[in-house]
């Protein structure tokens, strides 16, 4: 059985909070540029300019791209050969998130009790984690900080099956021209599909970990993902809301099988500050 230390898991998660957060994958700025080309607007592209200005300044100066850096999302995919040794897992990702905000200089973001104090913690801590036990003998811990402009703007709908995809691409067109500029478009729509509630709910954000514009590989899906991408352009939102045609630069579909019954549709939105950054032990 590999074994993989509690520290080197600290290590690594500090490293991935900066990195997500300060250094914007190049399949996003990719899609940006490409959407720079493409947007007619003229104020759409002036703010994509900005943005990718700041994509490049953010990386230079090795700082935050957004002051919102987000409650810190984590999927871990644990081999079940891996054994972790020296502590327990939750808590040395929450370790490596406290001392990666810490020494990353991100702001911390996240309030102890949700309803009546909201009491900052002080080290963005606990993060939200979401393990699933895979074959072999790797660990995967993948980073996604998410801020609450993006996130609020998120919604679920447990559709009946006769409505179907019609159903769905209403559900999802209807989510996203309601959030309007709120998100900072250009976005990038996760959707997950089928499974209960909560896994549909679960889908959609882990759609947005995927590498961004990387299509579903199941050709009706993708089929879907590009239908959608191009319908949401078309609602004439644009960047930041101010108008214009680059409203999304892609659209994520992860699904699973439901009941016979039900199907369920959640929709999680993600500004261009699309962060996500993984690592694997």
């Amino acid at each position: 059985m590999k074994e993989i230390s509690v520290d080197k898991i600290i290590d690594v998660v500090k490293n991935l909070c900066i990195q997500a957060s300060c250094n914007l994958g190049e399949d996003v700025e990719e899609l940006i540029r490409l959407g720079l080309d493409r947007e007619e607007s003229e104020f759409g592209q002036y703010c994509l300019s900005q943005i990718l200005d700041n994509i490049a300044l953010s990386r230079q100066e090795n700082m935050a791209m957004c002051q919102d850096t987000g409650v810190a999302v984590v999927f871990v995919e644990l081999g079940q050969d891996v054994h972790i040794v020296g502590g327990d897992l939750q808590a040395a990702i929450n370790e490596g998130v406290r001392r990666g905000y810490e020494e990353g200089y991100l702001r911390k973001s996240v309030v102890q009790d949700p309803l009546f104090l909201r009491k900052n913690t002080g080290d963005n801590t606990p993060a939200v984690i979401h393990t699933e036990i895979v074959p072999g003998d790797r660990l995967k811990i993948s980073v996604v900080p998410k801020g609450a402009g993006s996130e609020n703007m998120g919604a679920l709908k447990m559709l009946k099956p006769a409505e179907g995809i019609q159903g769905v691409k209403e559900f999802v067109l209807k989510t996203v021209r309601e959030a309007g500029g709120n998100p900072c478009p250009p976005v990038i729509v996760g959707v997950g599909i089928g499974g209960t509630m909560e896994k549909a709910t679960l889908l959609a954000k882990k759609a947005l970990a995927r590498k961004i514009g990387e299509p579903h590989p199941d050709p009706n899906y993708q089929a879907l993902e590009e239908e959608l991408l191009e319908k949401i352009n078309r609602l004439g939102i644009g960047p930041q809301g101010l108008g214009g045609r680059i409203t999304a630069l892609a659209v994520h579909i992860e699904d699973y099988p439901t009941h016979i019954a039900t199907l369920p549709v959640a929709v999680n939105l993600n500004c261009h500050a699309a962060r996500h950054a993984e690592a694997i032990l």
